[in-house]
């Protein structure tokens, strides 16, 4: 027997309810929602989200003289080599990172599409708003502002999915606080988390389903 849909409501960028989408059960209605596979998925997007750049300084390459401070002996105080050495201020470090760490880390397929299809769910009756089109007539961040608080987003930290080259929304929604962006292919678990609302067009929904299917 075939999963029943789950319908939800249409608006517009008025706030106008104009129709009801079906979602599709398996990605918008995943049962038994595993909370392990939606923190291994968000671990993964931080960890791979580190640049690894951080670098500090080995003896050998602190700048300075290599003259021994003090004879070795007969001055009453520890022996020393040089001013670089780790034990002295301004000297080099010896376990401090390189610049050449990986932190990357991975998560199968499988794994991935079950994080974030849990995640969806979780978002049905609690933050998803499908709109029947995520288009502006003109650049107006103004305008923009006014949509969000018709659709009952105002103050919330919002995750707008647009298309790459919508130019006219995404310069208009960029400059609103707590407003982010990001192509349908490129959901991550981590931002249906970390905001309150998704903010998705109708068709954007069908590519979604297609490509967690």
């Amino acid at each position: 027997m075939a999963e029943k849909k789950i319908a939800v409501a249409v608006k517009n960028l008025a706030g106008e309810e104009v129709g009801k989408v079906n979602l599709e059960p398996s990605v918008f209605g995943a049962k038994d929602v595993n909370p392990q596979v939606i923190k291994d998925a968000v671990t993964v997007y931080l960890a791979n989200r580190r640049q690894a750049t951080a670098k500090t300084k080995k003896r050998h390459e602190v700048s300075g003289t290599g003259k021994k401070p003090w004879r070795q002996k007969g001055t009453g105080r520890a022996r020393s080599g040089d001013a670089q050495s780790p034990i002295w201020v301004g000297g080099g470090n010896v376990f401090g990172p390189d610049g050449t760490q990986n932190y990357k880390l991975s998560q199968n397929k499988k794994a991935h599409k079950l994080a974030l299809c849990g995640a969806l769910t979780e978002k049905v009756g609690n933050g998803l708003v499908v709109v029947d089109k995520l288009e502006l007539n003109a650049i107006s961040t103004k305008e923009f502002a006014k949509s969000l608080k018709a659709l009952g987003c105002e103050g919330k930290k919002n995750l707008i999915v647009v298309d790459g080259e919508n130019d006219k929304l995404i310069l208009s929604a960029r400059g609103i606080e707590k407003v982010g962006l990001v192509e349908v292919g490129n959901i991550a678990v981590y931002d249906l988390l970390h905001f309150d609302n998704l903010i998705i067009g109708q068709d954007d929904v069908k590519k979604l389903e297609e490509a967690l299917k």
